[in-house]
């Protein structure tokens, strides 16, 4: 089963800004569609974003205008450019991938990292 590393998590103020990176372990595998998804207190694992091998982009309401998802077919990574962070933001957040259409249930995922962590303070 393939691993998936992400990095760059960390603490900010509100209103900065964190770039998350992610890379499966099997990099000459084509990932249809790869995501991220964030674990906040007291909440099931939610989705972010996703987006597939042709740049096909969603987000969830609460990201879309400050973040960005992004990705490199040729390296077959992943990242995510967040910007205006708020407190509400902190969590958990993981990448995930598949090789089919993009799905923002997380139970349409099998593969995940171990996550990295995010804290935004007011």
């Amino acid at each position: 089963q393939v691993r998936l590393w992400e990095s760059g998590g960390g603490s900010v103020q509100a209103g900065g800004s964190l770039r998350l990176s992610c890379a499966p372990s099997d990099s000459t595998r084509t990932h249809y569609c790869m995501a991220w998804f964030r674990q906040t207190a007291g909440r099931e694992r939610e989705w972010v974003a996703f987006i597939d091998r042709d740049g096909n982009k969603n987000y969830a309401y609460f990201v879309k205008g400050r973040f960005t998802i992004s990705r490199d077919n040729g390296k077959n990574t992943l990242a995510l450019q967040m910007n205006s962070l708020k407190p509400q933001d902190t969590g958990m957040y993981y990448c995930t991938s598949r090789l089919t259409s993009c799905s923002a249930n997380h139970f349409d995922y099998a593969s995940w990292g171990q996550g990295t962590q995010v804290t935004v303070s007011s």
